[in-house]
C-alpha cells in the first residue's frame, strides 16, 4: 500500500515490544470498512479492498511486533501482560501530519498469550467498532477501527461451546502507550530505558510539557477531560485497568463496556466486575488511582536525588485532578443543559441534584437530556414537582429569550438521540454470529450521526427490554 508503515516506537524503545508476525487468516473477507477514517488515514478505500489492502488489514506485512506491558488488574498488579492476540503493525502518518498507531487484534499467539488462543470472535470486534464510532461521534477522544475482517474460521467459544466465527480488527490509535507500558518498564527496565519512553511519550503526545512532571500533569489534565465526557454521556468502560488507560488521552480497549439506560452510578454491566470497582459513578475515582500508579513509576525520574521532593511535586499534580475533572464536567453539563455561562460552582450544583432527581425516579439518562432539548423533559417523571423547582433553577441560568433560543438550538448538537444501548447492541452482534450483519449496519448509521432523527430507526431510541440487567463479557 504506498507509503510504508514507520516503526518509531519500537525503534526508541526496542526493550519494550517483540519482533512478532500475525497468523494468515485462511479466508479473510472485509465485514465493515471505515471509509470515513480511511480517507482521514490517507488510504483510498477501493484499495484497501484490494490484495494489497487485505494484506495490510490481515497484517501481512514485515515490522509487525507484539508490545509488552503490565498493569493492574481489579487492583492487583501484574507484572506481565502485553499483547497476548495483536500485533503493533505500525504507524502511519496522515495528509495533516498526525501518527497513528495501526494495531490488529485476532493475530494469533505471541509471546505474551499466556495460554490463550490468539484469536478474536466476531462479535467482539464489531462492539468496538460500534462503541468507537459512536463515542467519536460525540467528539469523546476515542479510538476507532479502520476495519472488521472475519477470517473464515471458527475459534473456541468464550462462552457456552459452540464455535465462533473468528475476526480481526484493526484498530486506529493515537499510541499504544499506557500506564501499563510505564508499569512494565519500572518494575523489569532500568533508569535509562524509562528516560527513553518519557521522551518519546512527550514528543508523541505532549510536545509542550518537559520532564516526567509535565507529563504526568499533561496525562492527568488528558484522563479529567475525557473521564468527565464518559460520565455526560452515560458510558461505562467496564474494565479501567491500569493496562487500559492510554496516555493520549484516547479511551481504548472496549470489551465489557456499556452506556446506561437509567441514571444509576452504581451501574456494573461487566460479568468480571463482581464488586463493582468500575461501576460507573466510580469512573472518575478509579482514573486518579490509575493515575497514582502513573506517577509511582515516574517517581525516581522525577528527582532522583530527592525522593521525597518528588512523591509532594507528583502528590501536587494528583491533587489537582479532582478540581481539573469537575470543572470538564462541569463545562460539558452546561452544553447539554443550554447554559452560556454560568459558574462552575452553580452548573455544578445544578448537576449534583438533577442527577440524584434522575435516579430517585429511575429516568433514562440520554432520554432526559434529549428530551430536555426538546422541550419535553416533564413528562419522564413520575413525580413532577421535584423537577418543575430543578428547572425553575435552570431557567434563569439560560440567559434571555435569545441566548435561550441559541443556546437551545446548540443542545441538539449535544444530546444524541442514538446510542448503542446494550439490548439493541447485543441482538445486533446476535444476529452478525449468525450471518446476518444488517442489524450492526444499521446500529452503526445511526450511531455515527447520533443527534439527527431519521425514519426507520424509532426502534433505536428507546432502551428495549432487560437493558438493566445485562451483563458484557469480555471478549475483546
Amino acid at each position: 500500500m504506498q507509503t510504508p508503515l514507520e516503526h518509531t516506537y519500537a525503534a526508541a524503545v526496542p526493550e519494550l515490544s517483540v519482533p512478532w508476525p500475525a497468523e494468515k487468516p485462511p479466508r479473510p473477507e472485509i465485514v465493515w470498512l471505515n471509509e470515513e477514517l480511511a480517507r482521514e488515514l490517507g488510504y483510498d478505500p477501493q484499495q484497501l479492498r484490494s490484495e494489497d489492502g487485505i494484506a495490510l488489514l490481515t497484517g501481512q506485512i514485515d515490522g509487525t511486533v507484539a508490545q509488552a506491558y503490565a498493569g493492574h488488574q481489579f487492583g492487583t498488579p501484574n507484572p506481565q501482560l502485553g499483547d497476548g492476540r495483536a500485533v503493533l503493525l505500525g504507524e502511519r502518518v496522515d495528509p495533516a501530519g498526525r501518527r497513528h498507531d495501526l494495531h490488529l487484534k485476532g493475530a494469533g499467539r505471541t509471546p505474551f498469550a499466556r495460554g490463550g488462543d490468539g484469536k478474536a470472535p466476531l462479535g467482539p470486534m464489531l462492539r468496538e467498532a460500534v462503541i468507537g464510532e459512536w463515542l467519536h461521534a460525540l467528539g469523546v477522544p476515542t479510538t476507532r477501527a479502520l476495519a472488521v475482517v472475519s477470517t473464515g474460521e471458527q475459534i473456541a467459544p468464550r462462552q457456552g461451546v459452540t464455535p465462533e466465527p473468528g475476526a480481526l480488527l484493526l484498530r486506529v490509535a493515537a499510541s499504544h502507550l499506557r500506564v501499563g507500558t510505564f508499569e512494565h518498564a519500572a518494575w523489569h527496565l532500568d533508569p535509562e530505558v524509562r528516560e527513553r519512553l518519557v521522551e518519546y511519550t512527550l514528543t508523541r503526545h505532549h510536545p509542550s510539557a518537559d520532564g516526567p512532571l509535565a507529563l504526568l500533569d499533561a496525562v492527568t489534565g488528558a484522563q479529567a477531560e475525557l473521564v468527565a465526557q464518559w460520565m455526560l454521556a452515560g458510558f461505562v468502560h467496564g474494565v479501567m485497568n491500569t493496562d487500559n488507560m492510554a496516555l493520549s488521552g484516547e479511551g481504548i480497549d472496549y470489551g465489557p463496556c456499556a452506556v446506561l439506560d437509567e441514571h444509576r452510578r452504581g451501574a456494573v454491566f461487566s460479568s468480571i466486575d463482581r464488586g463493582g470497582r468500575y461501576a460507573y459513578g466510580n469512573q472518575p475515582g478509579i482514573a486518579l488511582w490509575n493515575l497514582s500508579r502513573f506517577a509511582e513509576t515516574l517517581v525516581e525520574l522525577i528527582d532522583p536525588g530527592q525522593p521525597n521532593s518528588a512523591v509532594d511535586a507528583a502528590t501536587e499534580v494528583l491533587e489537582g485532578f479532582e478540581a481539573r475533572y469537575l470543572e470538564a464536567h462541569a463545562r460539558g453539563l452546561a452544553r447539554k443543559l443550554g447554559i452560556p455561562s454560568a459558574s462552575s460552582e452553580e452548573v455544578r450544583g445544578l448537576g449534583d441534584d438533577l442527577f440524584v432527581l434522575l435516579e430517585q425516579q429511575t429516568v433514562d439518562h440520554t432520554m432526559f437530556f434529549r428530551a430536555l432539548a426538546e422541550g419535553g423533559a416533564e413528562g419522564l417523571f413520575n413525580e413532577s414537582d421535584p423537577y418543575r423547582a430543578w428547572v425553575s433553577r435552570l431557567e434563569p441560568l439560560r440567559g434571555g429569550d435569545g441566548q435561550a433560543d441559541d443556546a437551545a438550538a446548540a443542545m441538539l448538537n449535544a444530546n444524541p438521540i442514538y446510542i448503542p444501548r446494550n439490548v439493541h447492541l447485543d441482538a445486533a452482534l446476535r444476529a452478525a454470529h449468525l450471518g446476518d450483519l444488517e442489524p450492526v449496519r444499521v446500529l452503526l448509521d445511526a450511531v455515527s450521526d447520533p443527534f439527527t432523527r431519521r425514519t426507520g430507526l424509532e426502534h433505536l431510541e428507546g432502551p428495549g427490554n432487560g437493558g438493566e440487567h445485562f451483563l458484557t463479557f469480555c471478549g475483546t
